[in-house]
């Protein structure tokens, strides 16, 4: 945009055409005052506070959304303007409760704080207020439109940012009344309870029903840190009061949620920190009963039970499951604690969600993560979403997907479920689970045929594609028809979308990997991204939602079987040799058992002790009739985490966990971005996570594991992983960085191979694979396909959500979705229980009769302990990952009658 100078106060500045006087005036630190106005949203011009004056004006105009333009003259102070400001607020507090000294805002309120400013006295708000009918709160937002000051920030918000539309407006002026879209910020209304019109409420109208009258904004403790929910890696500040953490504001300047969003589990699901549930005390089962004990006892029990397990039946019969949910530097000396024992049996929770993801992208680009990073989103011209849901799953990247549909972006989106994307999408491929990779050869099938591949790149980048060629060769329109149930003008359409886009970004997720083909399902996903050139550059690549907020950096750490800190291979004698050296010990060079192995060898009587550290696979694996068993015949449990689950009911000792808000250390989130998370409060038990493992570690005798802290944690391990060589906590602060960062010199890379793939020729490689159907499909026993998924409300195994009573106002019980022509069929109505039965188990759950869900598939999400949904799913693995196919299983709905 073309340069310009203007004047303002008798000063000289630079700008740009189409810059307004309040966008000057901000950058050059000079203040005016605004109630109507906010930074993010579009200029509005209600309030009256902005005026200024202009030269050559008849009157004052208001800076929010007067443009500048070469020459201008701006007096933004003048006794005019003074009493012009003044007449504005007088106006407003005319019809505004006088009830300063028990707003939750005071202190905080931008009226009263020109109220004062320019003496503006509590006499004007004597007058007959307005009253408005009263709606029904939310249970989480207390709306008081008494105080509403109708500049309408709220709703335009709403809109703009969140693109929900749940507050709108009637009337005009101080007639004017926020109204909600359908009936409130509500249950039943449009609501996605983000909690971002409370930040923009510059007055007391919109508050945190939970945070009132638990204390005034300057007295709190804020302390910035990264969210510990989905692997989006958003940025808040946790509010902390009398050494309790009261509240979550946003970070309007964070790399992720730039915006300052937040989810409804990252702004409300903060409530499980002091919950009266948490364990602060560890526990050891005697006489069939836990018991509190001291750290010493339960430590002591630990080295004991360990050593003499390794000594009767030898290392490889204990086993560890590391946590997605802590940081880098616990998993890191976590996994170093199994193999400093002997083992390679480490894993953690990635097995399950994203091990496709890296086993099927490291076969055909080197490198197992996201390639591209998650704001290059709003500039990309097509998204291609497939088995992904992010509005659910990752609110924040469905934000940036909503951002990019504003900007005219084309949409793809395949995925079984009509979800809320799915209805905005230009071209929907409705197909029916554990069809991905029939699908995806057709789609190539189409581009080849019509000569829309990337023929240069292919050449130059590329190996293997003459055996892609060969083999989508019979995979037509009508044939992929048959086997998804797509219909195939919409196959051709998103080929021809997909392929002749010059920004096209893949965006995706379990529905994805959560099969027993999880990993050459995205092996035929980079297929479609390598033959048509979207890679190494911006807005293009294959880019995998992360499911837990450190399930990444879980498997960069190397708490997996086969890989080091680094991803290096423990079979590789150079890597061997090099942590032997560094670890002053003897490791073991053959692959240990994933999580899922683990489960068999629990049965099978072959694992004898196992540690699992902030995982719950009793009941987050897939068929936990099966997991509970093996933990049942364990000869010795241990369980750390901050709350009771389904696994911690078979321990043998409890060591209590910590928070997040408890310690120090990062988390890396789905595209690569290592982020600190910084302590707020002190840990309710006493120790970091770190500590506690490291302190176990001391009581077996290994002597190498003594830190004095997270970062000197981090050192130890970026010493031994290239990839991370360059990473320090310094340098994380305060908007991370994204790895491979091999040298301190180095940025961080945004956009994975621009230059080369890190194989060792430099080239992609196709890996073309025949569709293959899903180990179990429906049949006149079990006739209907359960797909499993996330809400937006939850997380995970919901240890956290559901001790959270905002969000538990909101979702409080999981219900099964079914199609209305199955329900017509089944003669099930609406919110009836039912029993849901698959070969595994059976459940009593609700159901919610919609047409989200095709005929013939049902749906459920695994949050909820009183529904217990893996009791259904199918733990069929994947051959070469070992993740089971939460995707697709068969069950059956019966009516409740007679089951009784």
């Amino acid at each position: 945009m073309k340069k310009i100078t203007l004047q303002i106060n008798q000063k000289e500045y630079e700008a740009h055409e189409g810059e307004t006087i309040m966008d000057v005036t901000k950058k050059n630190n000079i203040h005016i005052p605004h109630l109507c106005h906010w930074s993010l949203l579009e200029p509005f011009g209600q309030c009256g506070m902005c005026v200024v004056e202009v030269d050559g004006n008849l009157g004052p105009v208001t800076a929010c959304n007067a443009p500048v333009w070469d020459g201008m003259n701006v007096v933004t102070e003048s006794d005019n303007i003074a009493e012009l400001r003044r007449s504005s607020l007088k106006l407003i507090l005319g019809n505004h409760p006088n009830d300063c000294l028990t707003c939750e805002k005071t202190g905080n309120c931008k009226l009263q704080n020109y109220a004062y400013q320019f003496g503006v006295h509590a006499e004007w708000s004597q007058q007959t207020i307005r009253k408005f009918p009263e709606y029904p709160n939310n249970g989480v937002i207390e709306w008081d439109k008494d105080k509403c000051i109708m500049c309408t920030r709220c709703s335009r918000t709403c809109a703009e940012l969140q693109g929900s539309y749940a507050i709108g407006f009637k009337a005009h002026g101080f007639t004017a009344i926020g109204t909600p879209s359908k009936t409130n910020i509500s249950k039943e209304g449009d609501c996605e309870l983000c909690g971002q019109c409370i930040d923009a409420c510059p007055v007391g109208a919109l508050q945190e029903l939970a945070v009132k009258g638990k204390g005034r904004p300057w007295q709190f403790e804020k302390t910035r840190t990264t969210c510990t929910y989905c692997g989006t890696g958003c940025n808040y500040y946790l509010n902390v009061k009398d050494k309790k953490v009261v509240s979550i504001s946003p970070c309007f300047d964070a790399p992720v949620n730039d915006k300052g969003s937040l989810c409804v589990k990252g702004r409300f699901g903060y409530e499980h920190i002091h919950h009266k549930d948490r364990l602060t005390t560890p526990l050891i089962r005697r006489n069939g009963k836990l018991e509190e004990a001291s750290w010493e006892e339960a430590i002591s029990l630990v080295a004991e039970k360990f050593t003499e397990i390794k000594k009767k039946y030898g290392p490889d019969s204990l086993g560890f499951l590391s946590s997605s949910r802590c940081t880098n530097e616990e998993n890191y000396v976590f996994q170093k604690l199994g193999r400093m024992l002997g083992t390679n049996n480490v894993d953690n929770c990635a097995r399950v969600c994203h091990s496709a993801s890296v086993s099927g992208l490291a076969a055909c680009y080197g490198s197992g993560a996201a390639t591209n990073s998650f704001d290059q989103i709003r500039d990309a011209e097509l998204l291609f979403v497939i088995g992904a849901n992010p509005y659910e799953a990752h609110p924040i990247v469905g934000l940036k997907i909503k951002d990019a549909l504003k900007k005219g972006v084309k949409l793809v989106v395949g995925d079984p479920r009509k979800t809320q994307l799915a209805e905005k999408a230009d071209v929907w491929l409705n197909l029916i689970p554990g069809t991905n990779i029939a699908l995806l050869n057709g789609i190539i099938h189409v581009i080849l045929k019509e000569g829309l591949e990337a023929k240069d790149f292919i050449k130059k980048r590329t190996e293997g594609f003459d055996a892609l060629k060969k083999g989508v060769k019979k995979y037509t329109p009508e044939y992929v028809s048959g086997i998804t149930g797509v219909a195939k003008d919409r196959i051709i359409e998103a080929a021809r979308m997909y392929a002749s886009t010059d920004k096209a970004m893949i965006i995706y997720s379990l529905g994805m990997t959560e099969h027993t083909t999880g990993t050459y399902n995205v092996m035929s996903l980079a297929n479609l991204a390598t033959v048509t050139g979207h890679l190494g550059r911006s807005s293009v690549g294959i880019n995998p939602t992360r499911g837990q907020n450190n399930v990444q950096g879980a498997c960069d750490m190397g708490a997996l079987p086969n890989k080091f800190v680094g991803y290096q291979n423990v079979g590789d004698e150079k890597a061997q040799k090099k942590f032997e050296k560094a670890w002053k010990t003897k490791l073991d060079d053959k692959i240990g058992l994933t999580c899922t192995e683990m489960d068999v060898a629990m049965n099978k009587g072959k694992l004898k002790g196992y540690y699992i550290f902030g995982e719950d696979p009793a009941m987050t694996n897939a068929n936990v009739n099966f997991v509970k068993s093996g933990l049942k015949k364990l000869e010795f449990l241990v369980v750390q985490d901050i709350l009771p689950t389904e696994t911690s009911d078979f321990a043998d000792v409890i060591l209590p966990g910590s928070s997040h808000a408890e310690k120090d250390g990062t988390f890396t989130n789905g595209e690569r971005r290592i982020q600190l998370i910084r302590k707020a409060i002190e840990p309710l038990a006493g120790k970091a996570d770190w500590e506690t493992i490291c302190a176990v570690a001391k009581a077996l005798g290994i002597k190498n594991m003594d830190y004095s802290s997270p970062s000197e944690i981090w050192d130890e391990l970026a010493s031994h992983a290239p990839m991370f060589a360059g990473v320090t906590h310094e340098r994380c602060n305060p908007d991370g960085i994204q790895w491979p960062c091999p040298s301190k010199d180095h940025p961080g890379t945004k956009i994975m191979y621009e230059e080369k793939f890190n194989r060792p020729n430099g080239k992609a490689k196709f890996n073309f694979k025949e569709h293959i159907a899903s180990a179990e499909v429906p049949d006149d026993k079990y006739p209907l396909i359960l797909s499993t998924g996330r809400r937006r409300q939850h997380y995970n195994n919901g240890s956290m959500t559901t001790r959270s009573s905002s969000i538990m106002d909101q979702w409080p019980e999981e219900s099964l979705e079914l199609s209305p022509f199955d329900a017509r069929i089944l003669s099930i109505k609406d919110s009836e229980k039912v029993l849901a039965s698959s070969r595994r188990g059976k459940m009593e759950v609700k159901v919610h009769i919609t047409d989200r869900v095709q005929p013939g598939i049902t749906f459920l999400a695994f949050h909820n302990r009183d529904a217990l949904t893996n009791l259904l799913t199918n733990d069929a693995l994947d051959p070469v990952c070992k993740i089971p196919e939460y995707k697709s299983c068969a069950i059956k709905i019966e009516k409740l009658n007679g089951h009784k």
